[in-house]
């Protein structure tokens, strides 16, 4: 049976809600694929992937090298602006929001079965990260 809801009409927040989940899975497993297996090392991995201020990186490079549709780009705009009853932990308000368009982005990806193009833009920043962690260990 096809699924007849339209998902792009879903909040900024209920997008972000399941792209957290499904980023943190590609992201694990990638981590898990290219050797990594002890839990603690795992978790401290990880952040350089899924927390606030690495997603606030990967979306403004995203804009800036302008890779995002107009409809990607409204779906993360659609996350930043969503009023979160949540306040940021360890970061600013700025970077806490424009964390949450991009797991708005990537559920509105999942949401809408755009598998390849979610892969792709994830695949892209696993690159970043790592290109920023390889020029962040050479000083």
């Amino acid at each position: 049976m096809k699924d007849e809801k339209d998902y792009t009409l879903l909040g900024g927040l209920t997008l972000a809600y399941i792209g957290d989940a499904v980023y943190e899975v590609y992201i694990r497993d990638f981590l898990i694929r290219s050797g990594q297996t002890r839990p603690n090392q795992l978790h401290r991995m990880a952040t350089h992937y899924v927390s606030a201020k690495a997603q606030h990186y990967l979306i403004e490079l995203m804009q800036a090298e302008n890779i995002l549709t107009e409809t990607e780009l409204s779906m993360y705009k659609r996350g930043r602006n969503a009023k979160s009853h949540t306040g940021a932990k360890n970061t600013s308000v700025a970077i806490y929001r424009s964390s949450t368009g991009f797991e708005a982005l990537m559920g509105y990806l999942h949401m809408t079965e755009q598998k390849e193009r979610m892969e792709e833009l994830i695949q892209w920043s696993i690159e970043r990260i790592g290109e920023k962690n390889a020029k962040q260990s050479k000083k």
